[in-house]
């Protein structure tokens, strides 16, 4: 069977931009009609005090923290698992944003007098502000459209900020529990802390959520408006910190705020297409950037007849048997494996623009997998065995697909040739084209001659790949 890859994208195929949630005009006024109702809430318990009620309930307390923070925690771990995949800086922004609230929220639970800790205690009194706030830092970066190596830098450096903010959120409970300074009064000398936070709190997720309104206006996808209301209500609880007292109805207002707002995206992500839920948030670059990448396809030679000689249930079993040892030794060497369609991989490197050795990489990988499924077929000798062709070029990255059926993928020529290369590989070897072979520092060949590729104006030059000599194997570690 010979993989085909995927049809070029057209209008309309499924970009972020393309898909529309049908959100018209009284949506629009009722969901800024929502977000405008707990500052007037607000307003009126703080406005009239005998309407602001005092309910000192710890237990509720504590288990509405606690959840709160691990509704913000699932958040972001999916949104950086997502942003790692695809090498979207925004994305990783914004799961760091997550991350800062759900940490601090975390701690902010342990305050709760009678529950874990015998008596409130400062440092984790004022953590759910400081979180909030540290966490406007990054939903504004987030907002920033950067592009190629700039993404890519930037997705390395968020890796860097998640440990950071794992370190600082340490450091703060050993601090506190410790009672040291600064972290050592009572909690009533830290009051004036939320207000400090507040007001450039606010201003930046006010900021974000107006940069991401734009962004909505062009894309119109439910995860998208549910983050920039997320954004306003995260404002509105800092606004709450600020100014209502303790154990009284406007503070525990803050409180469900900050539920509803990482509530509003988890719905908005569980109503996505779930193999991209957070593709509203993709940068430009990330759904229809364009890429120097290297394209690798390995399919079984013989496929079809194998399947027309055997029961349903031992072809499984052969394609089990030689996928569990063919992915393994691609992703080893830094590969995405685009998809997998009967005996057909697709793997392609370099997608997220990080791999400047992609082609290499691509070689040292077609040669791993034909080693690795090499020793499954000395085992079952009747089995038709892969071929693996490799192409070297620009690409486009896209997004295809809608609701139903979305794929990240690469488009072009490159793809297509490499699909053809592969083809006319011999079973057992790895045949490269041109740009590939240009792009290996040492490595010995076997020409296969000009191919006549169906499709192609002009022919080919392939050639076998038989090693890469030593020192040919690329500059840094596989990406993981």
């Amino acid at each position: 069977m010979t993989a085909t890859p995927p049809a070029p994208a057209g209008p309309g195929s499924g970009a972020p931009g393309a898909a529309r949630s049908g959100h018209g005009g009284r949506a629009v006024v009722a969901t800024a009609v929502a977000l405008a109702l707990p500052v007037a809430g607000l307003a009126l318990l703080l406005g009239v005090p005998r309407l602001d009620l005092h309910w000192g309930h710890q237990p509720t307390h504590f288990w509405l923290v606690l959840g709160t923070a691990a509704v913000s925690a699932v958040l972001a771990y999916a949104t950086g698992e997502a942003a790692g995949r695809r090498g979207d800086a925004r994305l990783s922004h914004v799961s760091l944003a997550f991350l800062a609230s759900a940490g601090f929220l975390g701690l902010h639970a342990l305050a709760t007098p009678g529950i874990l800790l015998a008596a409130s205690n400062v440092g984790f009194v004022v953590a759910t502000p400081v979180g909030v706030a540290i966490g406007s830092l990054f939903a504004l970066r987030s907002t920033r459209d950067v592009s190629g190596s700039a993404a890519a830098t930037e997705v390395v450096r968020s890796r860097r900020l998640r440990w950071a903010l794992l370190a600082l959120m340490l450091i703060w409970a050993l601090v506190s529990l410790a009672g040291l300074p600064p972290l050592d009064g009572p909690p009533t000398e830290a009051e004036t802390l939320p207000v400090l936070l507040a007001v450039p709190g606010m201003a930046l997720y006010a900021l974000a959520a107006w940069r991401y309104a734009q962004l909505w206006r062009a894309r119109r996808q439910d995860v998208l408006l549910a983050v920039l209301a997320a954004y306003l209500l995260l404002a509105q609880a800092l606004l709450a910190m600020a100014l209502a007292p303790t154990w009284q109805l406007s503070w525990w207002e803050w409180h469900v705020l900050l539920l509803i707002a990482f509530g509003l995206v988890a719905v908005g992500a569980r109503r996505s297409w779930h193999e991209e839920r957070f593709a509203a948030l993709y940068l430009e670059d990330t759904t229809s950037g364009h890429r120097e990448a290297s394209v690798l396809f390995a399919d079984l030679q013989g496929f079809t007849a194998f399947s027309e000689r055997h029961r349903p249930e031992e072809v499984t079993a052969m394609l089990n048997a030689y996928l569990g040892a063919a992915v393994p030794a691609v992703t080893r060497h830094g590969g995405d494996v685009d998809r997998i369609v009967g005996d057909a991989l697709m793997v392609t490197f370099n997608k997220r623009g990080d791999q400047p050795d992609h082609a290499v990489r691509a070689v040292r990988a077609g040669l791993a997998l034909q080693e690795a499924t090499r020793e499954v077929a000395v085992r079952h000798p009747q089995w038709p065995r892969f071929r693996v062709g490799i192409n070297t070029g620009p690409t486009s990255v896209s997004l295809l697909g809608t609701h139903g059926g979305r794929t990240h993928t690469l488009i072009g020529d490159t793809v297509n040739t490499a699909s053809r290369i592969e083809g006319r590989a011999p079973a057992g070897g790895v045949a490269v084209g041109p740009a590939t072979l240009a792009a290996l520092p040492r490595a010995r060949t076997s020409p296969l001659g000009p191919l006549e590729l169906k499709g192609k104006a002009a022919p080919v030059e392939a050639h076998l790949v038989l090693a890469l000599e030593p020192g040919a194997e690329g500059t840094g570690p596989p990406a993981g």
